[in-house]
């Protein structure tokens, strides 16, 4: 299973390396250019190490994805000639076939006695699961290693949680777990399951955490969309995707989304749930920092935040990397015009660039704002000329939160404020005319 799960994360690199180089549109001579790009350039292996590529051999890559897909890319399984001779072996399925009930121990123990070398015991316990040798009743084990990374950001695992209604929509958790230390990494509570959203939390994540060595995640359509692949190439992360229908391969995260349905959402429900987004993340930011990170894990024995921390503090990366980490790609061809489309907006480029295929890198919120590169050269920004669309269509901004009533009532502060000027007493109409005397007083002379 090892041996597989690695053939496939070597296969995943090499479709990486040369998807831009295996599109069918691209001509002879634009393929060419792309493949020697490729060639001079250093990538990042699925070990995580540097390491450069032949010409040659990312042709035969190119020509073995054309003929079979995906799967004509992943390395046939290693054929070992049998080191025990197959008289031993048919010996050993006899013997088990006759009393189904023996062990490997027992069977060994029978062929020894015959006087033949017996191979061991564990070697017994596969040969006969391969050919279903099993006692009757029993079922099938299936084995599931303990795992756990050496020191903190040596490995993340990110998942989603389905969470309450909020506002009449379901909230989903994305969050990244460190499989030393246990720490939650980065985390958002979202409207939707979608590269912006996840990115979101993988970014918190990083500019507070550090860059993790690699990030295992299963194959929900926002963990292998190209926006992530992206990213941590940028960063130098090395992205394994788990086997399907393997949870316990993802098992610690698994386990902390338990806690937080049992600890977290119980007493979110008790309160009578969040208003909205913004305050259900901070309630559960607020439950993590103090509560999850200072608590001891039943595990490690120790808090996640002060194992996380055991080293030191991790070393962050700088602003400038963390920006171009998360900038999103999409691959176009100048046409004759010098211009290039994307998303229905047309920009012009370097005329120089005629007929060649570039990498125009944008943020997602705003499309008007693209930098032109060719072969990991950077070209310039394009010119708009036509502008229908500021965002990428994936990029949906989560709806703002709706107006709460204050209570105030703002006109009745204003007449509050006029009466208390005025007094108590009503000024009347007479208060206000002149004073007339009366025949008794006479008339001032």
């Amino acid at each position: 299973m090892h041996d597989a799960t690695r053939a496939r994360d070597k296969a995943l690199f090499r479709y990486s390396v040369i998807r831009e180089a295996a599109d069918p549109a691209l001509s002879h001579a634009e393929r060419g250019a792309l493949v020697r790009a490729l060639a001079q350039r250093e990538h990042v292996g699925p070990d995580g190490r540097a390491l450069r590529i032949g010409r040659s051999t990312l042709d035969e890559w190119i020509r073995a994805w054309r003929r079979g897909g995906f799967e004509a890319l992943i390395d046939p399984p290693r054929v070992v000639p049998p080191r025990i001779s197959p008289e031993v072996l048919g010996l050993a399925e006899a013997l088990k076939k006759e009393a189904p009930e023996r062990s490997a121990v027992q069977v060994r123990a029978v062929i020894e006695a015959l006087g033949h070398t017996p191979p061991h015991e564990r070697t017994l316990e596969r040969h006969f699961a391969r050919l279903g040798l099993r006692p009757p009743g029993a079922a099938t084990p299936k084995p599931h290693g303990r795992f756990e990374a050496s020191e903190a950001n040596e490995l993340w695992t990110g998942d989603s949680l389905h969470g309450p209604q909020v506002k009449g929509k379901k909230a989903y958790l994305l969050a990244f777990i460190d499989d030393h230390s246990r720490l939650l990494t980065g985390y958002r509570w979202c409207a939707g399951e979608d590269s912006v959203r996840l990115e979101s939390a993988l970014r918190s994540g990083i500019a507070s955490r550090g860059v993790p060595r690699a990030i295992l995640v299963d194959r929900g359509s926002a963990f292998v969309a190209s926006p992530l692949l992206r990213a941590c190439a940028v960063l130098g992360v090395r992205l394994i995707h788990a086997s399907p229908r393997a949870a316990a391969t993802k098992g610690k995260i698994e386990r902390f989304f338990r806690t937080v349905r049992s600890q977290f959402l119980v007493e979110l429900e008790a309160r009578g749930g969040a208003r909205d987004l913004a305050e259900l993340n901070s309630l559960f930011s607020a439950w993590v920092e103090v509560v999850y990170h200072r608590r001891v894990h039943s595990e490690t024995k120790a808090t996640p935040l002060s194992r996380f921390l055991l080293a030191g503090a991790p070393k962050l990366p700088g602003p400038e990397l963390l920006h171009e980490a998360f900038l999103w790609s999409e691959w176009r061809t100048v046409t004759k015009t010098c211009e290039v489309s994307l998303h229905g907006n047309r920009f012009e480029v370097d005329a120089a660039l005629i007929g060649r295929r570039v990498e125009l890198v944008f943020d997602p919120f705003d499309l008007t704002d693209i930098e032109v590169r060719f072969e990991n050269r950077p070209m310039g920004h394009a010119v708009a000329v036509r502008v229908g669309r500021h965002t990428h269509p994936r990029a949906r901004p989560e709806a703002a939160p709706a107006a709460v009533p204050t209570g105030i009532d703002y006109l009745g502060l204003v007449a509050a404020k006029r009466a208390e000027e005025l007094g108590s007493a009503p000024i009347g109409y007479a208060a206000l005319v002149a004073h007339k005397p009366s025949e008794d007083e006479g008339e001032t002379p």
